[in-house]
Formats: structure tokens, C-alpha cells, sequence
């Protein structure tokens, strides 16, 4: 962030968190599409890609999880302990990857409308 001419930081945009939150599962198929990782590693990720203006409360993410691989939308596995702690790892299979593309289409397709009908033009009188 630059600093303005008062020399202060300009505080982020405010945005609507409970807009994402409807989006967890989708967001966590997306980290998961090109590899496997570990649950806190996941975290790190989406907080780090919005520069800290977004994240996931650690108990969301890990309810998240459990109901993914419930869904047979993500696998999980046991790491094994040579850098430490034994980590979970989660990967996407391909039902995952299904409904993460059905959910972008849809979307996109939201994003097109509500696009679409904020920037209607009233009629006049």
C-alpha cells in the first residue's frame, strides 16, 4: 500500500465478507486444483492471495474440509512426519473438480446479471 499525503496508509475497500462466505467450498476446491496441500497451508494461501484482507477462520476451513471429503469432493491423507508434525493433506478428485467448474459457470453467471442490474437506468416520468 502507498501512503497518501497526510502520510497514513489508506485503510483496504470495505467488501461484503458474507458475499465469500457462501463460496468457502468453491474457494477451497480452487486452491486444490493444481496439487494437494495441507489444511493450514490452504489458509495461508487464501489469506496471503488478498493480501490479508480476506480470511478464513481456521474453524470454517476445517468444517469445510470434513464436509468436502464427505461429499467425496476432496480426499484426504495423513502426511509423514519428516518435516515435523504429521499434516492432513486434501486433494480434489474429479468430482471435485465437476462441481468447482459448475460452480464458476454459475458464478459467472450470477456476476453477469447482478452486473447487468446495477447498472439499470431508471425510466423517467
Amino acid at each position: 500500500m502507498t501512503q497518501n499525503t497526510e502520510g497514513t496508509v489508506p485503510q483496504a475497500e470495505p467488501f461484503a465478507a458474507d458475499l465469500l462466505r457462501g463460496h468457502t467450498d468453491t474457494i477451497v476446491l480452487a486452491v486444490l486444483r493444481d496439487a494437494e496441500r495441507y489444511g493450514f497451508e490452504i489458509y495461508k494461501m487464501i489469506r496471503d492471495a488478498t493480501g490479508g484482507l480476506y480470511e478464513i477462520k481456521e474453524a470454517t476451513l476445517y468444517a469445510t474440509y470434513r464436509r468436502l471429503v464427505k461429499d467425496g469432493l476432496v480426499e484426504a491423507s495423513w502426511g509423514d512426519e519428516t518435516q515435523g508434525g504429521r499434516r492432513k493433506y486434501y486433494r480434489i478428485t474429479d468430482a471435485g473438480r465437476a462441481v468447482y467448474q459448475q460452480n464458476v459457470r454459475d458464478w459467472t453467471a450470477t456476476q453477469r446479471i447482478i452486473n447487468t442490474l446495477l447498472n439499470l437506468k431508471g425510466g423517467q416520468s
